[in-house]
């Protein structure tokens, strides 16, 4: 039971990994040029090559972040594209606003909203996606997190 639905979980992130892709290839992402595409291909085949350890579910909400980082941070035609494949294709991945949880919460609760947060708060804050205060709150969060991880 437990192994099939880790083989559906993954056929349904390869077709994210084939929907990206091709999103890529329709709207070439002026900034990122071929390498994308390549990480997109070398992350399939890194999939199919787990070791047996990393092949469950806990280790496949990595492989999802690696996946989706890209399309729930940044915006453009090939970002559109994407989620409209996704939707269309009926796959089981939503757009979430990550940043709008995190404050909500008042906290970062794990490795992933870390890197999230620390990958994003710069530009964020550039773009004027977040106030300042906001910042001030995130930077809070990411100290308190260092501190429980410490502990």
């Amino acid at each position: 039971m437990r192994e099939e639905k880790y083989l559906i979980a993954i056929g349904n992130l390869f077709k994210a990994i084939d929907l990206a892709i091709y999103s890529f290839n329709k709207f070439p992402p002026i900034q990122l040029g071929d390498d994308f595409v390549d990480f997109y291909k070398g992350l399939k085949n890194k999939i199919l090559n787990h070791e047996k350890k990393f092949k469950n579910m806990t280790s496949h909400k990595y492989n999802i972040e690696a996946v989706f980082t890209y399309f729930q941070e940044c915006s453009g035609p090939d970002v559109e594209e994407f989620w409209k494949q996704i939707k269309e294709a009926g796959l089981p991945y939503k757009r979430e606003n990550k940043m709008v949880k995190i404050l909500k919460r008042k906290k970062i609760k794990n490795d992933i909203e870390y890197d999230f947060v620390t990958d994003v708060i710069v530009p964020y804050q550039q773009e004027g996606m977040i106030t300042e205060e906001e910042e001030i709150l995130l930077k809070k969060y990411l100290g308190d997190f260092e501190m429980k991880r410490k502990n």
